[in-house]
Order: structure tokens, then sequence, then C-alpha cells
């Protein structure tokens, strides 16, 4: 138990069960999906629901059988009142920081904005901060704020009213595209993390992954867990799982290339399929392109120490040709 994570969850509940009605088909928000999410990550010692709960009060019984503490702030002001709740839950929050070391991680329901400043607070108190909100009406500016965003609308057990047509986002075209660049990133991430020095773990790899995007969650790729999804890399040959330090935390290695003529050809086959299309190869973006076709690719794994070295290492076998185009503020490279 020593070892768990205490979890502290604010829930500002209008936001959400406003949110829930309106962006999702008029569903009734349930605090169970995200208790059954958290339950995952550690140990839930405080739960807290802050509003007026003469507007909610069929959700009172719902939420005591979840033991969330219900908040009562009765002003019937408009805007006052939803400030005063917010002020509340903000004061609270940061008491509690203070008062209760053993919580490690403070988990705040709410799709406002309001509240990027309480989390970037809970963060330099050296507190992980996970955020919960309904994607519509999520502002923008509070998952990067935080360490981890959940959207509820994709937690186990929340089912909105299905949409009307299919979005084009949910073509398989468009999912194959998604999982090319999260393959893209894997290994990118993966090579800074071997540069760093040290085993790269799965959970390792996870946090960085959401630390670059709070809400990354590989369900939203089609895996129910993020071992499945480093299963399927694997199978595709953008990373290799070897046996790592704990049981069910596998190390996550870059596949090795055959040899640097392996990687000389994969780089020309590029530079001629982009000059093709396109009528030229610039240096910017084409490590992308590299990774495209290969997503394991690592100049680091041959041996060099940047990109433009792999290049010119290239340039000097004659598989490619480099210049600098100061019309293009650029290295140009074609194929001889």
């Amino acid at each position: 138990m020593d070892d768990e994570d205490r979890i502290a969850l604010f829930l500002d509940y209008e936001n959400l069960a406003i949110g829930a009605r309106e962006d999702l088909g008029g569903l009734a928000f349930d605090v169970r999906p995200i208790a059954d999410a958290l339950a995952e990550r550690g140990r839930v010692v405080v739960r807290r629901a802050y509003a007026d709960w003469s507007y909610f009060d069929e959700d009172r019984r719902m939420l005591t059988r979840s033991h969330v503490e219900l908040i009562e702030m009765p002003q019937r002001m408009g805007a006052s009142r939803k400030n005063a709740a917010d002020i509340k839950l903000s004061v609270d929050a940061i008491e509690l920081a203070f008062v209760r070391d053993y919580v490690s991680t403070f988990v705040v329901g709410t799709g406002d904005s309001d509240f990027t400043p309480l989390v970037y607070k809970l963060r330099e108190l050296n507190k992980r901060v996970i955020g919960v909100g309904i994607r519509g009406s999520t502002s923008g500016l509070l998952p990067p704020a935080c360490d981890e965003f959940l959207y509820y609308d994709d937690l186990e057990g929340v089912e909105p009213a299905p949409a009307a047509t299919p979005s084009e986002d949910e073509s398989p075209a468009a999912k194959d595209r998604d999982l090319d660049d999260l393959a893209g990133v894997v290994a990118q991430s993966v090579a800074g993390l071997q540069r760093t020095g040290g085993q790269v773990t799965a959970s390792t790899l996870k946090r960085t992954l959401l630390r670059k995007d709070p809400t990354f969650n590989e369900a939203d790729h089609g895996f129910r867990a993020f071992g499945e999804l480093l299963r399927h890399l694997a199978e595709r040959h953008v990373v290799e799982l070897a046996d790592g330090p704990t049981k069910g935390d596998p190390e996550v290695l870059l596949p090795a290339l055959d040899g640097q003529q392996e990687a000389f050809d994969l780089l020309r086959s590029v530079v001629l399929d982009l000059t093709a299309k396109h009528g030229r190869a610039a240096l910017s973006g084409l490590k992308d392109q590299l990774r495209r076709a290969r997503p394991g690719f690592s100049e680091q794994a041959l041996g060099f120490r940047s990109f433009l070295q792999f290049v010119r290492a290239a340039a000097t076998t004659g598989t490619i040709e480099l210049r600098w185009d100061a019309g293009a503020d650029d290295y140009l490279i074609t194929v001889p």
C-alpha cells in the first residue's frame, strides 16, 4: 500500500453535468467511470464535488453511493455562484496539498480554463495533476497544463448517444494515418530516451508520451492497453520488446537497421519520391519522411550524432548529393 499513489478528486460538478447533457446527447453524468479509471492509477482518499445542489438534486444519491463528499455552494446569483464554487474548490485543493503530504496526485474534474492556474500551482508543489473533462466543453488551454488529461467521453462505461453520421476522422484511412503518426512519435521518444541513457521501459515511455500530449490514450487508436499498442508496433518493426526490470514492464528498444547501406538506400528512395512529388527534397522535414517510411529509423542507432551527419555520410558514398541553397535557406538533396 505504501507504494500506491494517494489521489484527491475534486469535481467542478456543474461544468461536468451540464457538459455531459449538452455535448453527449443528453447523457446523465455518472462519477463511477471516473472512479474506475482512477482505481487503476492509485488509491482515491478524497472525493469532493462542488455545486449548488438544489440544481442537481437527483444526482445526490449517485454521488453519495460513490462516497463523494458534497460541498454546498448555495449562492444563486448567476456568475457569482459559479465563481464562488470555483474559488472554494481551488482553496480546498491548495490547502489539502499543504496539510496532506501523502496525497501525491490531484484530479480536477472540469473543462474550465479558469482552473489552469490551480493546475500550475499544484504542479509547482510537486503534485501530479490529472484533468477530467467533457471533450466538447473543455477549453484547449487546460489539457496541456496537466500531467495527464482524461476525456470523460472516452472512459469505459460512458456511452454517449451515437452521432447521426460518422465523421471523416473515423474512416479506416484516417485511423491508419493517425497510427502512422503515433508510430513516429513513439520511435522519436524512444530514441530521445536512449540518448539520455538508461533503460527505456514501457512505463517510462508511457510517462514520456503523456508529457508530450497529456490527452494521449492508446484507446483512441483501438488498443485496450499500452502493452497491446507496443506489441502491435513491435509487429510492424517500429520497436522491439525485451524483458524489463519488473514483470509486465518490458524494455522498449529501437530495432537496429541491418546496416548503414540499408539506411542510405532508404534515404535515396525517400528523396526520389519527394522529388517526383514536389520537384525537390529539402533537409527540413526529411527525417520525418524517413520515419513515415520506416517508423523505427534512428540515425543514433547507426552511430551518427545528428541527422545532418547521417546525410553527409550518405553523400560521401555517392548515394545522394547534398548542397546548400541560399534561396531556400536550406540544404537540398538530389539523387545523382
